[in-house]
């Protein structure tokens, strides 16, 4: 399929898809684009697509961008859902531990440099993983943030260089607690104590009744996005 084929496929999906169910994009996409993987942070919208996907296609790679300065609490959802679920989590990390970083560029990067931390713990390790596949499975939602306002179902991924699904583009926050509830999920327990947007420990406080929802990332700076959606 060559690019033009490939964009025309993609626009047509994306109408066709824009008033259908996440399940019935999920199963398309797959069916489409067999070498196709799931990004996984193990906050709420991923771990519904870790169910969703788990339906219908229990083969598929799922991976999650490890930085090593993740709560203790994700990494526990991560070990609870792979016993539930019987499956293994690709594992992506970068090769440069914290110990060389704070060499390199001095102690707590995310500090006094959060998108190089970003960069080099989350986006670059993205980069190389998302190398191996054709497709992948995101969960970002419109409503998130204004820069994922106009996030389509299906795109092609420029900054990537392959084809991207979000299928709860269009759900709110209570859709995808509704199915959590519904369905009995596992779910990352920060999310009972304030925390509805979850990323590294170091850069993630509570949100506080009457904030918004991803103000709890990388607060006190111009920060809103890690740099993996663009």
């Amino acid at each position: 399929m060559n690019l033009f084929e490939k964009e025309a496929l993609i626009n047509k999906a994306a109408e066709e898809f824009e008033k259908q169910g996440p399940e019935a994009l999920i199963k398309w996409a797959v069916e489409t684009f067999p070498n196709i993987t799931l990004a996984c942070s193990f906050g709420a919208e991923d771990v519904v697509l870790v169910d969703m996907l788990q339906k219908i296609s229990p083969k598929s790679d799922i991976f999650y961008l490890d930085t090593h300065l993740h709560f203790q609490e994700t990494y526990e959802t991560r070990d609870r859902m792979e016993a539930h679920y019987g499956l293994k989590f690709v594992k992506a990390e970068t090769d440069l531990t914290l110990e060389q970083q704070a060499e390199q560029f001095g102690e707590e990067l995310w500090k006094s440099d959060p998108n190089k931390c970003c960069n080099l713990r989350k986006v670059d390790p993205l980069t190389a993983i998302l190398g191996k596949y054709d497709a992948w499975i995101t969960g970002i939602r419109r409503d998130q943030a204004p820069t994922r306002a106009n996030a389509k179902k299906v795109e092609y991924d420029v900054k990537f260089g392959l084809v991207k699904f979000n299928p709860l583009a269009d759900w709110t926050s209570d859709d995808v607690w509704n199915y959590i509830r519904e369905n009995n999920i596992i779910y990352n327990p920060l999310h009972d104590n304030y925390y509805p947007s979850i990323g590294c420990e170091k850069c993630t406080r509570q949100v506080m009744p009457g904030e918004d929802p991803r103000a709890g990332r990388w607060s006190g700076t111009d920060k809103t996005e890690c740099g993996l959606h663009k």
